[in-house]
């Protein structure tokens, strides 16, 4: 049986390798360590099983790491405080703050007042804005890990029908402007879409962002689709995917699984934001 799967935690795993050589490499020959602040919020399972996740991923590559833990009663006013401190120590090169936030707290202020060049999630207004014109500083993790995980796999983007499922600023949106780059016909569309099977069975490469399990199924896909499942949510204590795996697989050319695709691809380009973070200075 052919094997389809896009297997992002095998290449996660070699980038992670390569990442490590390079930190010891700038630990030997100039004294610096990079270092990553993670802020999280309140007491999200599925949030603190991530960071967990991140926090051995910097302790794996050699990176200094914080993870600062906060009350979800905590004010915006106390938030920002922290950011402010964590700009200004020498120390910190990436910093992620967790989302999603308690409703109190304004997401996008949180973002406008992480430094630009310590913004490794590349969700700051500036780094949202230069990516949207094709000058990236920082890009979002998940959109750059599936171009990444694309490309390893010599997958053919420029001028592929490229579905997008999911409008988010953190993975749709800046999905849709790499892959307009790339020279693909992009569709981004959202709940509000009508008539969402007839761009799905358009679609080439079909990228899938929504949160909602066993979303798409083999009658919404073409024959011989790329299907990048970007989703996760658990159901029985299970992680699962927006795609129904078993559904589509004899359908697709090729698919990411969940878990195992998507997330560890999302990780390892974290750390790689925070290691340009140190060079560009």
């Amino acid at each position: 049986m052919k094997n389809k799967l896009l297997d992002g935690k095998t290449l996660a795993k070699q980038i992670r390798a390569e990442i490590s050589q390079k930190c010891k490499d700038l630990k030997r020959q100039a004294g610096i360590i990079p270092g990553l602040a993670v802020v999280i919020v309140g007491d999200d399972p599925a949030s603190h099983s991530y960071v967990r996740s991140k926090e051995k991923a910097c302790f794996e590559v050699g990176f200094y790491s914080e993870v600062h833990k906060l009350e979800k009663s905590i004010t915006q006013q106390e938030l920002l405080q922290l950011i402010k401190q964590l700009n200004s120590n020498p120390k910190i090169n990436g910093i992620l703050v967790q989302l999603p936030l308690p409703d109190h707290i304004d997401e996008n202020m949180i973002n406008e007042n992480i430094d630009p060049k310590k913004d490794i999630d590349g969700f700051h207004p500036i780094n949202l804005g230069n990516l949207f014109l094709n000058r990236p500083n920082f890009v979002p993790c998940t959109p750059k890990g599936i171009l990444r995980l694309l490309k390893h796999y010599e997958i053919s983007i420029e001028g592929k029908n490229v579905v997008v499922i999911g409008r988010s600023n953190i993975v749709g949106k800046p999905t849709a402007a790499l892959f307009l780059h790339e020279n693909a016909t992009v569709t981004l569309c959202h709940s509000k879409t009508e008539d969402l099977e007839m761009y799905t069975k358009q679609a080439d490469i079909l990228i899938v962002a929504v949160g909602r399990p066993n979303f798409i199924t083999k009658d919404m896909i073409k024959e011989g689709a790329i299907i990048i499942d970007a989703g996760t949510t658990k159901v029985n204590n299970k992680l699962t995917g927006d795609v129904d795996f078993d559904d589509v697989y004899d359908k697709v050319e090729k698919i990411t699984p969940v878990p195992g695709g998507v997330g560890p691809m999302t990780i390892a380009m974290l750390l790689e934001n925070t290691l340009e973070a140190v060079l560009k200075k």
